[in-house]
């Protein structure tokens, strides 16, 4: 394949699904406009350096600073950061997250594998505690994607099965099994040959369903899923997120209730992917508690490092505990006390600071402004949201593509210093921090309804 002078294939699409295109001539002409000379000197190297890949290197910025809900670039300029890789739930530097890293790194920095430590163990059962099952053990890695892979390996131990049914447009990880059950072209066009077993349905997207729902979702996605289990007969398990983050899907409750039910039916374990949407997020500590069912696992990670430390988790059914004869993550870095310090302080700032109810309170404030701000405009679809996760779908109109107006407003609102992500070409996603000053929240959503209305003009 012909590739121009930076090296990139010159028949790539672009694939937006999955956040901003971080080549578009939109973003260099903000580059032109914002940067100063130091700032596009250090991209320079960074570009140097590091592989290019769609949505990271090239880079859009430098950052000098992050504290709260903020960032600071290399030039001092303030970001409101309501992106943040769905990472930052407690916020950036939070004081406890801070001093309990601290306190780790000063006396055990690293715990050999063959070792524990009572962070770790003290971590591991809290959240088993705290677990949407009634008797749960887990694991700890290093990221989300890692947590995911040891997942698939352990519902293949347990039900003696490999293949299993995942949801088109999903994302589970960016690694070949992640990419194998997720569902976004632009992770896995061109990397094939996949995982084998991997069958894919529809997710459930009641506007843009495939089954004709029109708006209003009749749960043939869910009848769909049984019907793939029945057919095949020896599907190992089901993997779904409980919310989809990348454009805020929410399923109905019945949703949930129908997988399970099927996934009993038919001899299949429920693995819900929690990874950027645990500790708080929705309102609840695990999405699913809004959904009164009981997963066989669930994957969380993220903002489970304190916005700092790469920590993720794998929790499952106590009696799943079948394997001591292999190793389904055995990571380096799977205990590191400095990691477990900081998802403990995690937890506890969760509870000293009543984020889930602050989540749920903000949330349905903030949706309700932007449902009533946005209801004058006709290129929005849709605002919906769960808890301090809140998307805007914006739709085509005469001579106006929504894609194009989702960048535009995106670099509208970053030029005034606030930062969200653009998921599925054409939604506007905010997670701000849960512990967002109200102040700064109000902020952002005056700020974003004026550049989306003065964006969306004829």
């Amino acid at each position: 394949m012909p590739a121009d002078t930076s090296g990139t294939p010159v028949s790539a699409v672009p694939d937006a699904s999955e956040g901003d295109i971080n080549l578009s001539q939109r973003r260099q002409a903000w580059q032109g406009a914002h940067l100063d000379e130091a700032t596009r000197t250090l991209l320079a190297e960074d570009a140097r350096w590091f592989f290019h890949q769609s949505m990271s290197t090239p880079c859009l910025n430098a950052l000098q600073a992050a504290e709260g809900s903020w960032l600071t670039d290399l030039a001092g300029r303030r970001i409101l950061d309501f992106h943040g890789n769905s990472l930052h739930q407690v916020g950036y530097g939070h004081p406890q997250v801070m001093q309990a890293m601290q306190e780790a790194l000063a006396t055990l920095p690293f715990s050999p594998r063959r070792y524990t430590h009572p962070a770790a163990i003290e971590l591991a059962q809290r959240l088993c505690q705290a677990a949407p099952m009634p008797e749960a053990k887990l694991l700890f890695a290093p990221g989300g994607t890692a947590a995911i892979g040891m997942a698939l390996k352990l519902a293949r131990l347990v039900t003696g099965r490999h293949k299993t049914v995942s949801m088109w447009d999903a994302f589970h990880g960016a690694s070949l099994d992640a990419i194998s059950i997720g569902g976004e072209a632009v992770f896995r066009r061109g990397i094939g040959p996949l995982l084998p077993g991997t069958e894919h349905c529809p997710p459930c997207d009641p506007r843009g369903c495939v089954f004709g729902c029109a708006g209003q979702c009749a749960l043939r996605c869910a009848d769909y899923v049984e019907y793939v289990l029945r057919k095949e007969g020896d599907v190992a398990a089901v993997v779904v997120e409980t919310v989809r983050c990348t454009d805020v899907q929410i399923p109905p409750q019945e949703y949930y209730q129908r997988l399970r039910r099927a996934c009993d039916r038919h001899g299949a374990l429920l693995i819900l992917d929690e990874i950027p949407i645990a500790l708080g997020r929705t309102g609840q500590l695990f999405a699913v508690e809004h959904y009164g069912i009981e997963p066989d696992m669930v994957v969380l990670g993220k903002g489970l490092g304190g916005g700092s430390m790469p920590l993720a988790a794998l929790i499952a059914r106590a009696r799943f505990d079948v394997g001591p004869h292999i190793s389904l993550g055995h990571y380096t870095h799977e205990k590191n006390p400095v990691a477990c310090a900081a998802g403990l302080a995690v937890l506890d700032v969760i509870r000293e600071e009543g984020l889930l109810e602050r989540s749920r309170r903000l949330g349905a404030q903030a949706l309700e402004r932007l449902r009533r701000g946005c209801s004058v405009l006709p290129a929005v679809g849709e605002v919906r949201g769960l808890g301090l996760l809140l998307g805007i779908e914006l739709v085509d109109t005469v001579g106006r593509s929504a894609a194009d107006l989702a960048e535009e407003v995106l670099y509208r609102c970053l030029s005034a210093g606030l930062s969200f992500k653009i998921g599925q070409g054409h939604v506007l996603v905010l997670a701000p921090p849960l512990n967002v000053a109200e102040a700064d929240l109000d902020w952002a959503l005056d700020l974003l309804l004026k550049e989306l209305g003065e964006a969306a003009l004829p």
